[in-house]
């Protein structure tokens, strides 16, 4: 068995590229984990889809055959020549697919580096695989070790302090545009975690907020969190000439503002779209609309990994340690396998040979039971210390050859098997 990942994300895709790649809802994300998983050497699978980055872990017994599978799948969502996405990808496996796995769940591996929200993203399209069977324990032990990764990162290093995301870095851009939030509108369209955050930095500073969405009850339910106005979506095409600020993130497959919704004002606007695909498509820019793309806000992203470069440095060797650990750990599990083997071949030595024992009229049938015991306990004792020897002995150094030989004592035709799906999950040399 193996991991492997294909990512595309702000490091290798455009703003325009990453838009082909996205799944905006989850009937779509199901649709293509059907897809993924049809092919018979990928066990389990898990699709993550944000504003930047779309990336798929998969549990498989051949990585060249389901890299393949994969990017034939991912050149037809995204109407893409399937080698120029081969081109662009980052494509891990085993050691690189965790260590990758890790570093994204640790927030190292995000445009804005240390924000918090790829948390919850994770766990959100974990759930949606698992909840419909789409992965299982393989990748459960994946993000499970990640989020213990994660965990240790964070209460070590400062690279999470005064942590932002792109909400935040939209909401800074926005006050060096204005230079005061005080009394300045602001409409926030949307109602997912990303327009949550945008609303509580923008009242925090002094804004006067205005809340949006398709669905008026969601909108009720920010503004009762963050203490903004409600206003009817259906106003939308007014209401985007009546404030300077908007920030809008919704999940819309197509605009939600286009150029004949726009009328001129006597204030500059800025608007600040977070979404992905776009919601803003804007060609009036000379109405004194200056449009913010996702993209855009690369040099304020910047400032913060400089910022936080020596943490980063830090928390990718807390990555590099985690990562051989899970392989490690993984090597572990497959040393039990045949502990277990040994007792069971031992019990059933016992039985035949109690059998042959009481068959010849050696001992009395009225013992059989008690001689089958103490031959069991005999054998057991005999046999502890060389089990406590084997799970002791397995390390990343010595487990390849300690699977190797005790299968071939047991002349185990299996073991041959287990060597070669549990072994290459850790490269010679890490």
């Amino acid at each position: 068995m193996h991991y492997l990942v294909i990512s595309f994300s702000h490091k290798n895709s455009t703003l325009a590229q990453r838009e082909q790649m996205s799944f905006v809802d989850e009937s779509s994300k199901l649709a293509f984990l059907t897809q993924v998983n049809s092919e018979e050497t990928i066990s389990e699978s898990l699709l993550l889809s944000t504003c930047n980055r779309m990336e798929i872990l998969c549990s498989c017994s051949h990585v060249e055959l389901a890299e393949s599978h994969l990017l034939r799948l991912l050149a037809s969502h995204s109407h893409s020549d399937r080698e120029a996405l081969k081109a662009r990808a980052d494509i891990f496996s085993d050691y690189g697919a965790i260590h990758h796995f890790f570093s994204v769940a640790s927030s190292l591996d995000s445009m804005v580096v240390g924000e918090t929200q790829i948390a919850g993203q994770l766990k959100d399209a974990f759930k949606l695989s698992s909840d419909h069977g789409y992965c299982g324990s393989k990748l459960s032990r994946a993000l499970q070790a990640a989020q213990k990764c994660a965990a240790e990162i964070r209460n070590t290093t400062d690279i999470s302090s005064g942590s932002v995301s792109i909400a935040s870095v939209a909401v800074t851009k926005g006050r060096e545009c204005v230079g005061s939030f005080n009394g300045v509108k602001a409409l926030v369209i949307g109602s997912g975690e990303m327009s949550v955050i945008t609303c509580k930095h923008l009242v925090a500073q002094g804004a006067e907020v205005t809340i949006m969405n398709r669905t008026l009850s969601k909108a009720h339910a920010i503004a009762d969190e963050c203490g903004v106005a409600v206003r009817p979506y259906e106003e939308l095409s007014r209401a985007l000439n009546e404030f300077p600020l908007l920030f809008t993130s919704t999940g819309s497959l197509s605009p939600i503002i286009t150029d004949e919704m726009i009328s001129a004002t006597f204030f500059n606007r800025y608007w600040f779209d977070m979404a992905v695909p776009r919601d803003i498509l804007c060609h009036n820019e000379g109405l004194g609309i200056h449009v913010f793309y996702i993209d855009d806000l690369k040099e304020i992203v910047s400032r913060n990994i400089s910022i936080r470069e020596h943490e980063a440095r830090a928390s990718f060797m807390l990555v590099s340690r985690h990562t051989t650990a899970f392989f490690e750990w993984l090597k572990s599990l497959s040393i039990e396998p045949l502990i277990k083997n040994l007792y069971l071949r031992a019990t059933q030595s016992a039985q035949e040979e109690s059998q042959r024992v009481i068959e010849k009229g050696f001992i009395a049938k009225e013992y059989e039971y008690a001689l089958q015991k103490a031959t069991q306990q005999a054998l057991k004792r005999f046999l502890h210390p060389f089990a406590q020897r084997m799970r002791d002995g397995s390390d990343s150094m010595r487990v390849d050859t300690l699977i190797e030989s005790m299968s071939f004592l047991m002349n185990q035709e299996e073991g041959d098997e287990m060597l070669q799906t549990t072994c290459k999950y850790y490269p010679k040399g890490h």
